[in-house]
């Protein structure tokens, strides 16, 4: 199988049909649940996420679906694959469950470990971004398309970094170089966040805290085309089907690649 228009296109029609579907859940009343790391979730995560399946595996029959409400596959199997979809039918499960609007749909093609078609599609503020290798990446609002230019950053002015609405300013401001000029940018689900950051509304998204491969891997082809760059506190890239679990480590999300990100952040101090 080939990344070309007419694959893309077709994953973004079925996400907007996916859209349309969370769309009436957000207008009804909603049976929430909790998984066994104490996460909520929704039957609106779990009728998407089988629709998802379903339509992905007849667009693709020979490609399996990692879902994240589907995810208990053993490694064995998994790393079997070449390639694989890997979606999260609802990212901000909790922004759904408090009507902020600021959720969205992910959904991502991963070839030999790498992420290399993305989109994060957000149905209530009808927005979907959307990438693929070489090819570039793309933001639709409405009707209107645009793509979204290579980013540099000018650290003349304080760093926007991208933080989750519950998430410790100060726990964040304690991994940055002393007295260096910052400002935080509060929003709802990560890949709503990773998406300020390659469009230009945030420099950094930060997360110190647990998320799936799920999560990261459409921001990954998004930033991937357009000078961005992810690293754990390592200052390493994040892997994708290569462990056991899929609980991705702590990282941040920056715009610019070229930035020396190692004399801003300092996780060992």
């Amino acid at each position: 199988m080939q990344l070309n228009e007419h694959l893309l296109k077709s994953v973004l029609h079925l996400t907007d049909e996916a859209g349309q579907i969370l769309k009436k859940f957000y207008c009804q009343p909603i049976e929430i649940y909790h998984k066994s790391d104490n996460t909520p979730v929704t039957d609106a995560d779990l009728y998407v996420s089988q629709f998802l399946i379903e339509k992905l595996t007849a667009l693709t029959p020979n490609i399996p679906v990692l879902s994240e409400e589907n995810c208990n596959i053993p490694v064995d199997i998994r790393q079997s694959w070449e390639r694989y979809w890997l979606i999260d039918p609802l990212d901000g499960t909790q922004q759904f469950i408090d009507k902020t609007g600021q959720f969205s749909i992910l959904i991502s093609l991963i070839h030999q470990n790498r992420p290399v078609l993305g989109v994060i599609h957000s149905p209530i503020l009808d927005t979907t971004y959307y990438a693929m290798h070489q090819f570039g990446a793309y933001k639709k609002q409405r009707h209107q398309v645009q793509r979204l230019p290579r980013r540099h950053i000018d650290l003349m002015h304080p760093l926007k970094i991208a933080i989750g609405q519950t998430s410790n300013p100060e726990k964040v401001r304690s991994i940055l170089a002393k007295d260096f000029s910052c400002e935080f940018v509060f929003y709802g689900s990560s890949g709503l966040k990773s998406a300020l950051v390659a469009e230009g509304s945030a420099d950094c998204y930060v997360r110190l805290g647990d998320t799936g491969e799920w999560d990261t891997a459409a921001a990954e082809v998004l930033l991937s085309e357009t000078n961005g760059v992810i690293f754990d506190r390592n200052f390493s890239s994040l892997t994708y089907n290569q462990r056991d679990h899929l609980i991705n480590p702590h990282f941040v999300m920056a715009a610019d690649a070229q930035i020396n990100w190692q004399k801003i952040f300092q996780f060992n101090l």
